[in-house]
């Protein structure tokens, strides 16, 4: 099954999720049940806010502002060869979307977005960005049931 270390590093993720390990944790159980989820692999989720979104994004990506996701994939680089690598999500841009929908929503479109990048999915073009935002709907529909 997919493992993820969650490090909360910014409080207010607290206001809308409890537990972020245990709400990570069911989900995961959902995402078994899809015949390409029922894998053994691990990553990391830092639950952090602008400022450290916008350190990062400009030290990875050259792009001074603050973003919602970074996806920091890994290609066998360590022993653990199920560890896949880390994403990063921002608080307050995942709070500030919410006010049009629903915030535990939004974080999961978010994060399963991070993880499909850590699993080679990517958005560069067009037949890639409709494989995909297909496979970010299939799950987050998972997720519904």
């Amino acid at each position: 099954m997919i493992k993820a270390n969650v490090i909360l590093e910014n409080k207010n993720w607290r206001k809308h999720i409890k537990s972020p390990s245990n709400y990570i944790k069911k989900k995961f159980i959902k995402l078994s049940k899809i015949k390409d989820f029922n894998v053994n692999k691990e990553f990391s989720i830092l639950l952090t806010d602008n400022k450290k979104m916008k350190l990062l994004n400009n030290k990875f990506r050259k792009k001074n502002k603050p973003t919602d996701v970074l996806s920091f994939p890994i290609k066998n680089l360590i022993k653990n060869k199920n560890y896949i690598g880390d994403i990063a999500i921002s608080y307050e841009i995942i709070n500030k979307r919410s006010k049009n929908s629903n915030f535990l929503e939004e974080f999961d479109r978010i994060w399963v977005h991070g993880y499909l990048h850590l699993v080679g999915y990517d958005h560069k073009s067009i037949k890639d960005f409709k494989q995909m935002n297909n496979k970010e709907i299939l799950i987050l529909n998972y997720f519904k049931k």
